[in-house]
């Protein structure tokens, strides 16, 4: 995908992925204090730092809204809310509002192919051929996003496997992180993940994607990798891959099976890859920053998100609300419960939230921003040293989910604004949870 004529428009892969600095958000609490917070409750409603950032960008026009959610163990959620569902909609935001959660799809992918190795139709590192044959001799890129000529291809030295999607591992490609013929490769053949808006926006998941997730799987057989598998953390379309896998595994649509195993008991009533007609009214404008304004790409009378889908993107398909995704998150932070009811398994939880790099992952090939390397488990990065326990991701339109699985902290972002400054309120946000969690524990 060619992106230099439009530098005002262009996702670099640190803007892509960047956030995911804000990771270390606990590093900024002492262990005493990190050990501590598992006490901390509702009755310590006040997130100062939380709402003070949150001015920051909506007094300033900088964003049409705001809505956080804060939570501890089996707590119900607090909820923060500023702005309108636009910067012309006189609609107030709030707990409710829908929003284009991207790649916070991920987790909620990672979660389900886990429930499938705890039901025993997926294995770990089960070869992606036993479910796909095409998988069985990949070709792969000697040299990183060359060219695809023969020259330029070697096979593959291990199989691709369910550990290695899970992890981006998979040497498998991405429209929006590649460059040159593999970008454009990918592109043309339809193998973009996901839809963003009626227009054409360049560098913003742009392409017409193939009719079916099969197609997809199918269509992704035929590129080569740009990595070796298991070699090096590369951010990927794996877990739309997974998407496939799973419907192999169980039967079932991938779709009917998030619904059936995960957003049904946990109670995500707002949480689809097609918005209902009935409920747009609920649904946000989302914007893309372009030489320092927002413009808006996808307007909720007129969203793409209306649409059924070509097909379910378990990569970054999904539109949540701050709700739906606090009860994910609920879910997840609680080892497999929410209210009473068992949704996965503890070792389901437990495997999904820790880290599965492979051991042919040199330290240098995981994943890495700036000076800290992190962990990956099922979709979503995983704390090391002292930010152990963390788990969870990112999404596109600068929306933010994470749990950590020490002390119960939960929390989750939404807004929808896409290309914003990597150091920007994504980063901040996990930061300024921190600071008034450890304030909570100081006056408790």
């Amino acid at each position: 995908m060619n992106t230099t004529d439009q530098p005002g428009l262009i996702l670099s892969r640190r803007q892509l992925f960047g956030a995911a600095f804000a990771a270390s958000a606990m590093m900024a609490l002492p262990a005493a204090v990190r050990a501590q917070m598992v006490t901390a409750s509702s009755s310590h409603p006040a997130w100062p730092a939380v709402s003070g950032l949150m001015a920051k960008y909506l007094d300033a026009g900088r964003l049409a809204n705001i809505v956080t959610a804060m939570g501890y163990g089996q707590d119900s959620p607090q909820f923060l809310a500023g702005g309108n569902t636009s910067f012309t909609s006189s609609t107030p935001a709030g707990p409710d509002t829908l929003y284009r959660i991207y790649s916070m799809t991920k987790p909620v992918t990672g979660m389900a192919t886990v429930m499938c190795i705890d039901d025993g139709l997926i294995s770990l590192d089960q070869p992606i051929a036993d479910f796909l044959p095409g998988f069985a001799n990949m070709q792969v890129q000697k040299t990183y996003d060359g060219a695809i000529t023969a020259d330029n291809l070697e096979p593959a030295v291990r199989q691709v496997t369910v550990r290695h999607c899970l992890t981006h591992t998979a040497g498998l490609g991405y429209s929006i992180v590649q460059q040159g013929p593999i970008a454009d490769a990918y592109t043309a053949a339809g193998l973009v993940p996901a839809q963003a808006s009626r227009i054409s926006v360049p560098a913003i998941m742009g392409g017409t994607p193939v009719s079916s997730l099969a197609a997809f799987a199918e269509g992704l057989a035929e590129m080569p990798l740009v990595y070796q598998p298991g070699t090096q953390w590369s951010y990927s379309v794996g877990l739309d891959l997974l998407g496939r896998v799973i419907e192999i595994a169980t039967g079932k649509s991938f779709d009917a099976f998030l619904h059936e195993r995960i957003f049904e008991p946990c109670g995500m009533e707002s949480t689809w890859f097609r918005v209902p007609e009935s409920e747009k009214q609920r649904l946000t404008a989302n914007y893309v920053l372009a030489n320092d304004t927002l413009l808006p790409i996808d307007l909720p009378d007129n969203s793409i998100y209306l649409d059924e889908p070509a097909f379910p993107f378990g990569g970054a398909g999904l539109v949540s609300t701050a709700r739906d995704y606090d009860r994910f998150l609920q879910m997840v932070g609680n080892y497999g419960v929410i209210e009473g009811t068992r949704v996965m398994s503890e070792p389901a939880v437990r495997l999904a939230t820790s880290d599965l790099f492979a051991d042919t992952v040199p330290e240098s090939g995981r994943f890495q921003f700036g000076p800290l390397s992190f962990g990956y488990g099922a979709g979503g990065l995983v704390g090391t040293g002292i930010a152990d326990g963390l788990f969870g991701w990112f999404g596109a339109a600068s929306t933010c989910g994470l749990v950590n699985m020490k002390n119960g902290l939960r929390h989750n972002l939404m807004t929808q604004a896409m290309n914003m400054p990597m150091d920007g309120l994504q980063q901040e946000f996990p930061f300024a949870v921190a600071a008034d969690a450890a304030r909570q524990v100081a006056s408790s």
